[in-house]
């Protein structure tokens, strides 16, 4: 007895079970129909809750957030406060309940201007002595950062170490800086007398650098060795920006070095040196740390810098309503430079494109 024979298996053609399946996922929604056919049942398509366009166009907004809420609670609100103090009479009395003051209109800023009165005086005689000291500082950082950027440009074997070196005083914190120069500066058994009147005999004897006229030129001194290792870093970040082929045209045309640095390296920093001048200027004219941290509280009456004279109208006077006069004029003298030093580089810029 034979067994029947077996159902041959059917081939999936055309017109057979491949219509069954297209007709059984057609009827699911198209952008779930893989999900669909797991579960059983159709999804809804999922929708973003942002809209891509707002998203993309907020995500700036949204990263600077801290950055704006920080820079509001360090500068913008005390700087307003000190805003609204200098326009009420806040003294010792008053700085339990501050908004108790009287409000005095501009009564502070006419006795920080009346250059008669001793107030007046004494603040005149600070912003003379801050403008010298600005000059000095920022025009020797800039000269001597220039300069020692250019040498070093060189290749040549310990070139990386002196780079190094160089940047350690702006890596140094201030204060650390600052204390080691005040120790040098001691008339007895400072550094800076041994080797000037001990090794060198260029003084006959002595001198004080931290009292009377020579504290001018200690405070010089100690800013400029703050200063200078910062324009370096630019002007040197800079240099590698100018083309080695114009050094080599220009030498082969037999310019000198001189030369090269006039019309070529000069014109190439132009840019870099008009934000860096201004950066030491702002750094400068509002420097505290260094004549207090130098002199203490009683600055010498030649170093006796703006930032220096308010701090005393304040705190040594109890007068915060003079103080912050003082400092809103010393706000607004250099917004009025910035901006006129801005002007001017802008149409030099503009003047040299052309």
């Amino acid at each position: 007895m034979t067994s029947p024979p077996s159902p041959e298996p059917q081939s999936v053609t055309r017109g057979s079970a491949a219509p069954l399946l297209l007709e059984s996922t057609s009827q699911l929604p198209p952008a779930a129909g893989g999900d669909a056919l797991k579960s059983g049942g159709a999804r809804r398509p999922r929708t973003p809750r942002i809209p891509d366009r707002i998203r993309r166009g907020g995500l700036p907004y949204l990263l600077l957030l801290p950055a704006l809420v920080l820079e509001l609670l360090i500068h913008i609100l005390p700087m307003v406060i000190g805003i609204v103090m200098s326009f009420r009479g806040l003294t010792q009395f008053f700085i339990r309940d501050w908004n108790r003051a009287p409000w005095t209109g501009l009564h502070n800023f006419r006795i920080a201007v009346d250059f008669n009165a001793p107030i007046g005086e004494a603040l005149l005689h600070s912003f003379y002595v801050t403008c010298a000291f600005t000059v000095l500082a920022v025009g020797l950082s800039w000269l001597i950062g220039t300069g020692v950027a250019i040498l070093l440009q060189e290749d040549f074997r310990g070139r990386g170490l002196l780079r190094t070196v160089f940047l350690i005083p702006y890596a140094l914190p201030a204060y650390t800086a600052i204390i080691t120069w005040a120790f040098m500066f001691q008339r007895d058994n400072g550094l800076v007398n041994h080797v000037l009147h001990d090794q060198l005999g260029i003084t006959d004897k002595p001198s004080f650098w931290l009292i009377g006229d020579n504290s001018f030129y200690a405070l010089v001194i100690v800013a400029v060795w703050k200063s200078w290792p910062f324009a370096f870093l630019m002007v040197m970040a800079a240099l590698q920006n100018i083309p080695r082929e114009l050094y080599e045209a220009a030498a082969i045309d037999g310019a000198g070095m001189w030369q090269q640095i006039r019309k070529i390296t000069l014109p190439s920093l132009r840019s870099v040196n008009q934000v860096l001048v201004l950066v030491l200027f702002l750094w400068t004219f509002n420097d505290f740390n260094t004549p207090y941290v130098l002199f203490g509280k009683s600055a010498p009456e030649a170093a006796d810098l703006v930032s220096i004279h308010i701090y005393q109208s304040s705190f040594d006077t109890w007068n915060f309503g003079s103080g912050s006069a003082m400092s809103v004029l010393l706000l607004l003298f250099l917004l009025l430079v910035t901006a006129v030093y801005l002007i001017f580089t802008s149409r030099g810029r503009k003047s040299a494109d052309v």
